[in-house]
């Protein structure tokens, strides 16, 4: 197994880091693996819910803002 470097990392949460392995009874490796698919699984569960949630507009609401800004498009000043 190589030795590997994580720079930036506040001493602080690299002992916090080295106690929650220990307090597990888990090597810091194998933490770090959990960490990281929690991490994605996360970060998909987010991105999941932003995109296919349903609209924030019902139809009508969207309806209508077309039409003010086409009217407005249709003012003196703005090109169409």
């Amino acid at each position: 197994m190589a030795l590997k470097t994580i720079k930036g990392i506040e001493e602080e949460s690299w002992m916090e880091f080295k106690s929650i392995a220990a307090k597990d009874g888990i090597k810091m490796g194998k933490l770090f693996e959990q960490m990281l698919e929690e991490y994605k699984k996360r970060s998909e569960e987010a991105w999941n819910k932003i995109l296919h949630s349903g609209g924030i507009l019902t139809d009508k609401e969207a309806e209508d803002m077309k039409r003010i800004a086409r009217k407005t498009r249709e003012e003196y000043g703005f090109r169409t």
